[in-house]
């Protein structure tokens, strides 16, 4: 019994310790965009907020580009996430489920895309964007995001269809059902943990995303905060809270997200890498 008892509570402290490191980055952005500058360059750091310097968090919104950056942000990854999941379900499942010449090759090169820096890929980007007039263009970015992160996603969903019977889609084919009625009836739902797992990864990927966006984009009131915040960044001097403001706003969508789908990534991936 005693044993037990120990085994709990030193799960528990593991589960703190975790925890703790988890949410300390999240928490010292609060802290320092809630600090004075004398307390930024004091001796002894301050360890708690103080709230009377929370006109920072207003002064952000209100005067600045935040709002404005953080709604780019939310469109991009939104966008970004329902084009790679629409276009990587039926990718996975002709990957899965159907049989065409060079099929292996397919597969090896949608994992070889993941290989390539992105770096490497702006300059043509940023020729053909030209051409095709998306350069200073969400619709772009969405674009480039989701070319970036639709391989994972195929090749994740595919993993999971690998998963179903076949049965079940036999018997919907013997009663009739088309292709496209098997894929969204039958295994559409069983790959709903999947689904939600390759969304985050999507959503993620274009929230964080900075490259294409610094490089393709000039309008100010288009950037997404992930190049808004780099802006603060002068020659003179950097406005240390307000950096940490910004920053910190621009985490809690990803991390509110996060934790509404978290239930089920861990199933999600688990199902996309094993087979049977």
């Amino acid at each position: 019994m005693r044993r037990f008892r120990f085994g709990v509570t030193a799960r528990i402290v593991a589960v703190l310790v975790v925890l703790g490191v988890a949410v300390f980055p999240l928490y010292w952005m609060f802290v320092t965009a809630l600090s004075s500058n004398s307390d930024l360059f004091a001796d002894q750091p301050r360890l708690t907020p103080d709230l009377g310097q929370f006109g920072v968090f207003v002064d952000a919104l209100a005067e600045g580009k935040a709002a404005g950056w953080l709604l780019n942000s939310l469109i991009i990854a939104v966008g970004t996430m329902v084009l790679s999941v629409g276009l990587g379900i039926p990718l996975g499942y002709a990957l899965s489920r159907f049989s065409f010449w060079g099929k292996a090759v397919l597969t090896v090169v949608l994992l070889f895309t993941q290989m390539l820096p992105e770096a490497l890929m702006v300059v043509p980007l940023f020729a053909l964007f030209r051409r095709f007039e998306l350069l200073d263009s969400l619709t772009g970015l969405i674009l480039v995001n989701s070319a970036f992160v639709l391989p994972i996603v195929a090749l994740i969903l595919k993993g999971a269809i690998d998963g179903i019977p076949k049965e079940l889609e036999e018997a919907a084919r013997a009663d009739g059902a088309r292709p496209f009625t098997t894929l969204t009836r039958i295994n559409v739902p069983l790959i709903a943990p999947s689904i939600a797992a390759t969304a985050v990864i999507a959503f993620f990927h274009a929230w964080n995303e900075y490259v294409f966006a610094v490089t393709f984009i000039f309008n100010p009131d288009l950037q997404p905060a992930s190049v808004g915040i780099a802006n603060f960044i002068g020659e003179l001097g950097t406005p240390i809270q307000t950096v940490m403001a910004v920053a910190f706003l621009f985490t809690l969508p990803a991390v509110a997200f996060y934790l509404l789908v978290q239930k089920y990534v861990v199933s999600g991936m688990t199902a996309g890498a094993v087979k049977g």
